[in-house]
């Protein structure tokens, strides 16, 4: 009998998902720290929560010379380390049985061949119908000869009724024409279909939330245009300087790092029209449009609407800190950028005449990225006649950490005097609901074993990204935008960002 004719009980207002299939996941780069900090923790989340497939393996490729009995040893330690839960030792021992060490160059071709050899013998002893999932977790530079290796070999093809599946670690390139290079090797691979470009941000339950909150709730989706939001703040902080990263940061800076992909990813969440249905390419053929809808910032309109800025010694929780340009591996005349601040517009009728203020910078007093739709005030009667209320509803969409949501609206202060007084509702993720929140790799690791591309970055989305941020480095290297400017560690950044603001009347949040 069909399931609709005859419902289970049980299983009314609960959401299937589709239940991914066996399969082997083959990391590459695997000795790296994503690897120990993220996804071996994930997948073992994963396994505790019963989430993960009947059978799964996991096959770690990398140069350096280990036996997998090794491996395990040191993987079982980060995932005490990093794990969201307490290590079951037990489940810890069954799941780590599954995880193998393949020892080869990702340049020598031999690896590949035995490396098909052991997925097949793997497929035999563990049942995992030939289902590969490849994930490049090693340095971009590697991504081409291991993607033209998978290619020749033939692991990137697929043997009937099964699958064969890439996921893509950010950055995908360094500008257009890099990242279309590499979409170009992609897809001698790999179709599109079968591709996961991944942005761990798109896997927080916050980020996720987004579309739920604006599509599920009627009293915000009937204010969510320009009528009724005055302006749009998204901004990413951190306390932390370049730490290690130096020799990638040189050459990225916060525009690329930061900007190009999680932020612009968190506007099109916040900017998109509703899709027509849930599934993967009808979201991201709304995100799409918000990014051939954002204005161009080229040339002038760089000096403009663009602030970029450099952290100098300061300090952070009151210990000293040095300037970046002291930070190890940084040269001392750097120009790269530590913090940007950008005004957008996005010209189309929802969005027409309100500013989205973008800020992401190191060394700067919090930890914290955050979405604040600031609406509209009353109009200048009753309670509002004197003076415009100081502060107007903000609904403010917390990405990391503490996820969560909070509306701010005034209200009135007890006693016999009228006074108004902001009030803030809140709403965490971390006591609501009476269990932990998942890591954003669990659901994304999840969501690519079963198929499902929609927190994944498609190839169009990356392209047109990319199109955006040359364009302002563009002005900055052809010298029509402001050099340099400069902050002290612990502060909020350059007071030019503050004026930018300040143009349209507004002012930074204080996270």
């Amino acid at each position: 009998m069909p399931e609709s004719a005859n419902p289970n009980p049980l299983r009314v207002d609960l959401v299937n998902r589709a239940v991914p299939a066996p399969c082997v996941i083959v990391i590459f780069g695997a000795t790296g720290d994503l690897t120990r900090r993220k996804l071996i923790p994930a997948l073992y989340n994963l396994a505790a929560d019963g989430n993960l497939p009947s059978s799964l393996a996991v096959v770690c490729f990398a140069r350096r010379d280990k036996t997998s009995e090794d491996f395990r040893e040191e993987l079982g330690e980060a995932a005490r380390k990093y794990s969201r839960r307490p290590v079951n030792e037990e489940l810890w021992a069954r799941f780590a049985a599954n995880i193998f060490y393949h020892r080869s160059s990702f340049d020598n071709p031999e690896g590949y061949t035995s490396l098909g050899r052991e997925l097949d013998a793997i497929d035999a002893r563990l049942g995992t119908g030939g289902n590969r999932l490849f994930y490049l977790a090693s340095s971009p530079t590697e991504f081409d000869v291991i993607l033209e290796n998978l290619r020749a070999s033939g692991l990137s093809h697929a043997n009937a009724g099964a699958w064969s599946r890439l996921i893509v670690e950010k950055p995908f390139g360094t500008d257009l024409p890099s990242a279309e290079r590499l979409n170009s090797a992609v897809a001698a691979a790999f179709p599109e279909r079968e591709t996961f470009r991944i942005d761990h941000y798109l896997g927080k339950e916050t980020a996720q939330n987004i579309m739920v909150l604006r599509f599920a709730n009627t009293v915000f989706e009937a204010l969510w245009n320009r009528r009724y939001v005055e302006s749009v703040q998204i901004t990413a902080s951190e306390p932390l300087g370049v730490e290690s990263r130096a020799g990638y940061y040189e050459n990225a800076g916060a525009l690329r790092d930061m900007v190009q992909n999680h932020l612009l990813q968190l506007l099109c969440l916040t900017a998109m029209e509703p899709p027509i249905d849930l599934g993967a390419d009808a979201v991201r053929n709304e995100k799409v449009k918000v990014m051939q809808a954002l204005r161009p910032l080229t040339g002038k309109a760089v000096a403009e609407n663009v602030v970029r800025a450099q952290y100098t010694a300061g300090y952070i929780n009151g210990k000293e800190v040095p300037g970046y340009r002291e930070e190890p591996g940084v040269a001392p005349g750097s120009m790269t950028e530590t913090y940007v601040a950008l005004r957008l517009h996005i010209d189309n009728w929802r969005w027409a005449g309100v500013p989205f203020f973008m800020r992401v910078g190191k060394r700067l007093p919090k930890s914290g990225t955050e979405i604040a739709i600031r609406f509209r005030g009353t109009p200048p009667v009753l309670f509002n006649r004197e003076s415009q209320l100081k502060d107007p509803n903000v609904l403010v969409i917390r990405i990391q950490p503490d996820e969560g949501i909070s509306f701010r609206m005034a209200a009135k202060m007890p006693g016999a005097i009228l006074q108004l007084e902001p009030v803030k509702m809140d709403f965490h993720y971390g006591t609501s609901f009476g269990k932990a929140t998942p890591e954003a790799y669990e659901r994304l690791l999840l969501d690519a074993m079963s198929g499902d591309a929609t927190l994944f970055a498609r190839r169009d989305e990356v392209e047109h990204a990319w199109t955006f941020i040359d364009g302002i480095r563009k002005a900055w290297s052809d010298g029509e935008a402001p050099r340099l400017d400069f902050y002290p560690a612990g502060s909020w950044g350059p007071h030019e960002a503050d004026e930018l603001l300040a143009q349209d009347d507004a002012v930074w949040r204080r996270l």
